[in-house]
């Protein structure tokens, strides 16, 4: 972290280190596999699934950010899409690659801090974020979108499913000043269906919804988080 902020890289660089989860803490969370969690099962999210069947986004070049062990990003590769899959834990990205290895499918994992991936303009059809937005502090909601403006295509899909204010996995109640303040996202921001609209105002929005909720062990559904389909 730089001491003295000459360069807007330098003030987002010491905003990160008042409130940044690091991969060592996301290392830990994924070297237990045998932890009751939902998202460790290998199911896709029903909202995405949802909008493959229906043809609205359709295969092309995804980027799955945050991927973690490999769901979503597995279900778009066996679903035709060219998939590159990124993530800051390695241990996540080592869980990833051996189930898509054991399918025999050809996904790309980057372990890199999403915000230092090379993604080239107007490079995917669609990028998908399942449960890593609402880890990101506000600050980085305008790199965020950086990304996403620079790496879709025109007419490009970008889905999201992230906490909702007080659901039961998580959902911090914070103003942005109070994530500074306390030092903490509090586990993860919640939103609502209007804040999530509000901030990615420069996208059209084509579906605002809770996911709906599947515990199947065919698709991963819960209504305490929201999920949010945008064209660019």
């Amino acid at each position: 972290m730089p001491e003295t902020i000459k360069i807007y890289a330098d003030l987002l660089a010491m905003l990160d280190s008042l409130v940044r989860d690091s991969s060592i803490f996301w290392d830990e969370f994924y070297s237990d596999r045998d932890k009751k969690i939902p998202i460790f099962k290998n199911t896709p999210d029903e909202n995405l699934v949802s909008y493959i069947q229906k043809g609205i986004v359709k295969a092309g070049k995804v980027l799955d950010l945050g991927c973690g062990a490999g769901r979503n990003a597995i279900y778009l590769a066996e679903n035709g899409f060219e998939v590159d899959a990124v993530d800051i834990s390695k241990v996540s990205l080592d869980w990833a690659k051996e189930r898509s290895d054991e399918r025999g499918l050809a996904i790309t994992y980057f372990h890199e801090n999403i915000f230092e991936l090379n993604v080239q303009k107007g490079e995917y059809d669609f990028i998908y974020d399942s449960g890593c937005f609402h880890h990101l502090a506000p600050h980085r909601r305008i790199t965020y979108i950086e990304l996403l403006k620079r790496g879709l295509k025109e007419n490009g899909h970008f889905g999201i499913t992230c906490f909702a204010v007080g659901g039961s996995l998580g959902g911090a109640e914070l103003s942005d000043i109070e994530v500074y303040q306390k030092g903490t996202l509090m586990g993860g921001l919640g939103y609502t269906l209007e804040s999530l609209t509000d901030i990615f105002s420069e996208f059209e929005p084509l579906e605002m919804r809770r996911m709906v909720e599947s515990w199947d062990g065919k698709t991963f559904g819960s209504s305490d988080l929201l999920a949010g389909l945008f064209i660019k």
